[in-house]
């Protein structure tokens, strides 16, 4: 266990217990939804999953015919990731955003989802994202949006108790465009509040897409590599 994992090693069971409560499993259709539309996957490409947690996004884009290298800081997540890829083509490697242990350009597209927020040089590690992508390749990137007031609240909560999101870092849509030299594209969804109704939290959500808002808790940027 390094003291990067460590901040992780724990959260496996957690983290995916989250995603079961009736308020979870929206927030995981409307991010996967998001993610999907603007990774498009394709059957046949090999795709890096950086930062690929419990691979709870991951069986999503397997299961169009893609081939994941699913990378992740934490054993105990990337063990989880490879449990739920079952027999879909998933490689797991143990490993850092910040260096990535590939050749340049050896993924078609590059995903890194609620990782990158876990790193204070975010810079260096979207250019490390975009070297091994190759050119005209696509790169997505999730970040929780500062703009929310769900990063508010989780900001607030971990100033009161040991809590993992007191390292985590919030960004806006336009801090994430920044971390790239070529203009990307920034959506956001989970417009909704995490003690909402479901019925609230899609009326609310459809709102916020119909409407264009830029304050979903969750923002995506989406680069195009020249």
């Amino acid at each position: 266990m390094t003291k990067k994992s460590a901040l992780f090693d724990d959260w496996p069971e957690k983290y995916d217990r989250w995603f079961t409560t009736p308020i979870g499993s929206l927030v995981k259709r409307y991010e996967s939804e998001l993610i999907l539309d603007l990774l498009n996957p394709i059957s046949g490409e090999t795709i890096l999953d950086a930062g690929c947690g419990t691979g709870v996004f991951t069986r999503d884009i397997l299961s169009v015919g893609t081939k994941i290298v699913g990378l992740d800081i934490s054993f105990p997540m990337l063990r989880r990731a490879r449990e739920k890829a079952g027999r879909y083509p998933f490689d797991p490697v143990v490993g850092d955003i910040s260096t990535l242990p590939f050749r340049e350009g050896c993924f078609d597209k590059v995903v890194s989802i609620t990782a990158i927020e876990f790193i204070e040089d975010a810079k260096s590690a979207v250019a490390e994202l975009f070297r091994v992508t190759k050119k005209g390749g696509v790169i997505v990137v999730a970040n929780l949006n500062s703009r929310s007031l769900w990063a508010v609240r989780r900001a607030e909560a971990a100033e009161k108790r040991d809590s993992i999101f007191r390292k985590a870092h919030f960004r806006s849509p336009d801090d994430l465009r920044s971390l790239a030299p070529v203009d990307g594209a920034v959506h956001t969804a989970i417009h909704f509040l995490k003690e909402d109704a479901p019925e609230k939290a899609v009326e609310t959500e459809n709102e916020g897409r119909m409407k264009g808002w830029d304050t979903g808790a969750f923002a995506v940027v989406r680069w195009f590599k020249p």
